[in-house]
């Protein structure tokens, strides 16, 4: 009998023992958080019978073809070393693309070529000039709306470019202030947008022959981003506003008046971000609104069906559709979830059926990722401020190592979905917050202007009053709180040590503005209309000189007492690579611990795996040992 319980107990143990290691998190390579993905750049022909996608093999990425019916495949590019860029269907049989020539400058040519992948040809080389298509439909079979600033660099202007032979014709010059150009469904050109800075104007044509005139004239501060032209009222277009109110909302506008003539959709408290209009049933189908994550507000039952089909077919993640065929028939979505990247699928809506295409990581499992859960705190000065918190598996929610996690801006903000770092961070055994301090997107254009000219003051506080959120709460442990972030969020992270030097026990800064002076400065030509507008949320560099250069690192290398890591493409124009490696030999100077990684290309690029690697590897190593061993 005395046997038989010492088994028992034993057999306990061991199940005991079985149980603790089910819960220990796996530490997951680096590389299967950041892999390239093999297929990208999914796109549908007009007609719905071809498959086409962009497919890196080694580091060469090239053009697919699939026949959606039978599932034949074939390459129709074949490029050694060399980028593409951008492509997109021009017609059922041909295709346009960009062949990147300078990285650096992102300068490239364009080229057309057809699915068979024969009669390729350069339509246009961009000597030191950029060129955008404004309809990607082809007219009278051989025309190609698109825009040029080849004539000034400045100011781009639109022409017809005939695919057949390369030639380009002006079809409308800009005078100098035109910072964008939309066509109606037909592809015609009906819609200008002009700018002196501050405000902007929406210009107005019935037709092609005649003179744009003014509809109506709104600060920058105000949203007013037109959709779609009425099929049946051609003086009506669809547009997002908040003219006049907080929050955006999908109104309808009567171009010879510029006034408001109904709100499709509009509520005081959601802000929409996105609207689908179809060209086929000539009707808007949906708006997007961000309350915590993306949700949609049907405007027609029959896209509200095949989004509820496709909730049957796909359960528990959120799908967004983002290409088609003209039928409406065929469509490509994409699947994720918090904790899965997910997958890209073909959906074919006449036979309510779906065909995986592939996975965006198939290195990732789901059940070993972390949630991404929303959270509100309220600001020193009384704002509510908005983000998320993703705490790390098997541990409980005290006393945790933090990464703050501060978005690239100056006007963007956190979503909720499936973040590589965030889940890379997670399972190194941190709590990854996320802040959408005052300044950010998604919150109505109140909120945003509460962040101009703020970085450096409030928008810092907002971030240090989350973390204090997270301390109060006991989920943080004051002394072992780093901060990490990309572009503006480097800029955040590196002020951080600086400007809240008990909060953060280091910072890592990967791209970010050292100097807002050199990030004004690098704005290009063409962008010196709207130049105004930067000053405004940034700072002018002549009347704020000195609010400037308090709030860049570079001046303040005196007063940061904490490790740094700094990682910088010395290609990157919005930053001058001497003044980065005299901030380096400033802190360097002092003996403050810093980790300098400089590269010569962008990492997030898709073949660009060894660089992510080494920086990642050493953010891992970084903050191990700044947040976990000290």
């Amino acid at each position: 009998m005395i046997g038989l319980k010492k088994y028992f107990f034993l057999v306990l143990v061991l199940l005991a023992f079985a149980c603790q290691r089910q819960k220990e998190t796996r530490t997951i390579p680096v590389d299967d958080f950041f892999k390239s993905q093999n297929k990208v750049g999914y796109r549908l022909s007009p007609d719905g019978k071809n498959l086409s996608y962009l497919k890196l093999k080694g580091a060469d990425r090239n053009i697919y073809i699939e026949d959606i019916e039978s599932g034949e495949g074939r390459i129709i590019t074949q490029f050694k070393g060399i980028n593409i860029v951008f492509y997109c269907w021009v017609s059922d049989n041909e295709l346009i693309y960009y062949k990147e020539t300078d990285a650096a400058s992102n300068q490239s040519d364009m080229y057309i070529i057809d699915k068979e992948g024969k009669n390729e040809r350069q339509l246009v080389k961009n000597e030191k000039s950029r060129l955008r298509i404004i309809d990607d439909q082809l007219m009278d079979d051989k025309y190609l709306l698109v825009s040029s600033n080849k004539r000034d660099s400045t100011a781009f202007d639109v022409y017809r470019l005939n695919v057949r032979n390369g030639a380009m014709e002006m079809a409308a010059k800009n005078p100098g202030n035109i910072i964008d150009w939309r066509t109606d469904a037909e592809g015609k050109l009906r819609l200008a947008i002009s700018s002196d800075g501050v405000n902007s104007t929406i210009l107005y044509r019935a037709s092609e022959t005649q003179p744009f005139k003014r509809v109506l004239t709104s600060n920058f501060k105000d949203t007013f981003r037109p959709i779609a032209f009425s099929h049946n009222r051609p003086n009506i277009i669809y547009a997002i506003s908040d003219i006049n109110r907080d929050k955006t909302a999908l109104v309808e506008v009567d171009c010879n008046t510029g006034k408001e003539v109904k709100n499709l959709f509009c509520n005081d408290t959601l802000n929409i971000t996105e609207a689908q209009y179809s060209r086929r049933k000539q009707k808007m189908s949906f708006v997007v609104y961000e309350t915590w994550k993306k949700e949609k507000y049907f405007l027609d039952d029959s896209v509200r069906q095949v989004y509820a089909n496709l909730d049957k077919l796909l359960p528990k993640t959120e799908t967004r559709i983002f290409d088609w065929d003209e039928a409406e028939n065929v469509f490509i979505l994409r699947t994720f979830t918090d904790k899965n990247p997910g997958s890209y699928y073909l959906y074919f809506a006449n036979r309510s059926k779906v065909r995986k295409l592939s996975d965006f990581n198939s290195s990732i499992r789901e059940e070993e990722m972390c949630e991404m859960k929303h959270v509100s705190y309220q600001s020193r000065d009384g704002l509510l401020i908005h983000g998320y918190l993703t705490l790390p598996l098997n541990q409980k929610a005290e006393n945790l190592p933090v990464v703050v996690l501060p978005h690239d801006g100056p006007v963007e903000r956190n979503l909720w979905g499936y973040n590589p770092e965030v889940q890379f961070l997670a399972n190194r055994g941190y709590a990854v917050f996320q802040v959408n301090y005052r300044g950010s997107s998604g919150y109505g254009k109140n909120f945003v202007a509460a962040g101009f000219k703020q970085w450096g003051s409030k928008i810092q506080d907002d971030i240090d009053d989350g973390v204090k959120w997270l301390v109060r709460n006991k989920i943080a442990d004051p002394k072992r709180v780093g901060i990490y972030g990309t572009g503006f969020g480097g800029y955040i992270a590196l002020n951080s040590l600086y400007l809240h030097p008990d909060t953060y026990a280091c910072a890592a800064s990967n791209a970010g503005v050292i100097n807002l002076f050199t990030y004004l400065k690098s704005i290009p030509p063409y962008q010196k209309p709207i130049l105004q507008m930067y000053y405004e949320i940034i700072g002018n560099p002549l009347t704020d000189i000195d609010k400037m250069r308090q709030v860049s690192p570079l001046f303040q290398t005196d007063k940061i007492n904490a490790p740094v890591l700094l990682a910088q493409n010395i290609k990157d124009p919005n930053n001058n690579s001497s003044e980065t490696m005299q901030f380096v030999k400033n802190l360097k100077k002092r003996d403050i611990s810093v980790t300098y990684i400089e590269n010569q290309g962008d990492m997030f690029a898709g073949k660009n795996g060894a660089l992510r690697h080494k920086f990642y590897t050493t953010l891992d190593e970084f903050l191990e040992f700044n947040l976990k061993r000290k």
